[in-house]
């Protein structure tokens, strides 16, 4: 018998595609019941690879029922394998979606952000994104490799579902010193990114129909999550100081804030309105979700005390993640939270996926205890507050009185918001003909704003690139 196999080095491990393709046509019916395949050694002369192979490939076949084995005779495909099975349907099965399952197909194309940056641009102002080029990789890959040198077999087993102690005791240590988060390691737990916080909250927290307070704007994430838990969102306008509270509804379960450099706008909470926020909760007998999503990075005078470290009552949950200030694929997160809320959201962490990766978690700790965590940090404010002068120095010089700037004072992204009228999508296709490209602030609002914002971060380009960026820009603006 001859089988004509396609073999390719780039498709996987070639017994697989010798399996996969004989299963096929023992599948559709081409390979017949009872009719005998070639000898192991006939096949690997055909296909012109080793024996070896084609005996794992068969191998398989026997194990999983495909084809039998015959002493003496040779290898049979297996009587009744394609009779049994039905014709493939023309119309797919349409399996009922839950509740959440519905509200995420939903939000699916607004989360699904990776299919419209196809094309990369010169000068791109992306925003929400960590310095990869200052980043001590190196340093790390080391740490890593000493880690997994090292970690007892023990440790390799099961964790903990609120996280590696030591890591958990670093987080504390630092978030103590940097923005006087007041804490101790049983109130922390590490999680897979901020993201998975703030779902781990919502699960734990927020009953369908529950009177939610957001920021409008406000960070695509939170809003999506809590459309799909359900939650009755109530927006409450942000002006140029953040959130006011004076404009806080009555009888709300919980409100997301983002105090320290709100998203998207960049306003920074004043400290009069940080204690009318908790003065609220307290009255309202609500809670407080603090996402410190780049509260690391500040420019202009004092840094003002997190939100949870002026809370007195144990109403404040902290979030923040290492995406921002180690890189994104870390996935390391963490969530700081009053102690009677712990166990309840340390279990919701363990039904969802048991722990985070084990290994990166104690790279991290000793990247945090050894000091070149904060160094990085150091690095990266000069290296940031470097950009941010140019970019505001060349908005200035570019675009002059044609715009207004928000956000400048800490993060890594301005919002700069058109004095005069175009639309948000001819800005940003009329930039992209230029090879920049910029980002419209539009999407985060849950009212649709009344003058035109461009986001642009400026973490990942240099102050040259930044200075011909703008430039390009103000010739559309």
């Amino acid at each position: 018998m001859q089988l004509a196999i396609p073999l390719s080095a780039s498709h996987g491990p070639l017994f697989r595609q010798v399996y996969l393709r004989l299963r096929d046509g023992i599948l559709s019916g081409t390979l017949r019941g009872g009719e005998k395949l070639p000898s192991t050694r006939d096949l690997a002369e055909q296909l012109s690879i080793s024996r070896t192979v084609v005996v794992a490939a068969y191998d398989q076949l026997l194990a999983e029922g495909f084809a039998t084995g015959r002493a003496g005779s040779g290898t049979y495909v297996s009587n009744g394998v394609s009779e049994r099975l039905p014709p493939r349907a023309e119309n797919p099965a349409q399996p009922h979606l839950s509740r959440l399952g519905t509200a995420a197909a939903a939000a699916w194309p607004l989360v699904n952000l990776a299919p419209q940056r196809t094309r990369a641009l010169a000068y791109d102002f992306a925003y929400g994104r960590s310095d990869l080029r200052t980043f001590p990789f190196e340093a790390w890959r080391r740490i890593l490799l000493r880690c997994a040198r090292r970690a007892p077999v023990a440790e390799l087993d099961y964790g903990p579902a609120a996280g590696n102690e030591a890591l958990r005791e670093a987080i504390c240590a630092h978030l103590g010193r940097s923005r006087a988060v007041v804490s101790g390691p049983s109130q922390v737990v590490v999680v897979n990114g901020s993201q998975q916080a703030l779902d781990l909250i919502v699960r734990v927290l927020i009953e369908r129909g529950d009177r939610v307070v957001i920021e409008d704007p406000s960070y695509e994430g939170t809003r999506e999550i809590l459309r799909a838990a359900g939650a009755h969102l109530l927006p409450v306008t942000v002006d140029g100081d953040g959130l006011n509270p004076a404009r806080l509804p009555s009888a709300a379960r919980i409100a997301f804030v983002t105090p320290s450099h709100q998203f998207p706008t960049g306003a920074i909470l004043p400290l009069a309105r940080r204690r009318d926020l908790l003065e609220w909760a307290r009255r309202e007998n609500a809670v407080i979700v603090e996402d410190d999503y780049d509260g690391e990075f500040r420019y202009e005078g004092q840094p003002l005390e997190s939100l949870q470290g002026l809370d007195r009552e144990g109403r404040v949950i902290y979030t923040g993640t290492f995406s921002r200030t180690v890189f994104s694929a870390l996935r390391i997160g963490y969530l700081i939270a009053p102690q009677a809320l712990v166990p309840a959201l340390a279990a919701a962490k363990w039904l969802c996926d048991r722990h985070t990766a084990t290994l990166e978690q104690r790279a991290l700790a000793e990247f945090i205890s050894s000091g070149l965590y904060e160094r990085n940090l150091r690095r990266v404010r000069r290296a940031n507050a470097g950009r941010r002068k140019a970019l505001l120095e060349a908005i200035h010089t570019r675009l002059a009185d044609r715009v207004e700037v928000s956000g400048a004072g800490a993060g890594a992204h301005v919002v700069i918001w058109l004095r005069h009228p175009m639309s948000e999508k001819s800005v940003i296709a009329a930039a992209a003909s230029r090879g920049v490209r910029v980002y419209g602030i539009s999407e985060y609002f849950l009212k649709q704003p009344s003058r035109t914002g461009i986001l642009l971060g400026y973490s990942r380009l240099s102050e040259a690139e930044i200075g011909e960026g703008i430039r390009r820009l103000g010739e559309v603006v």
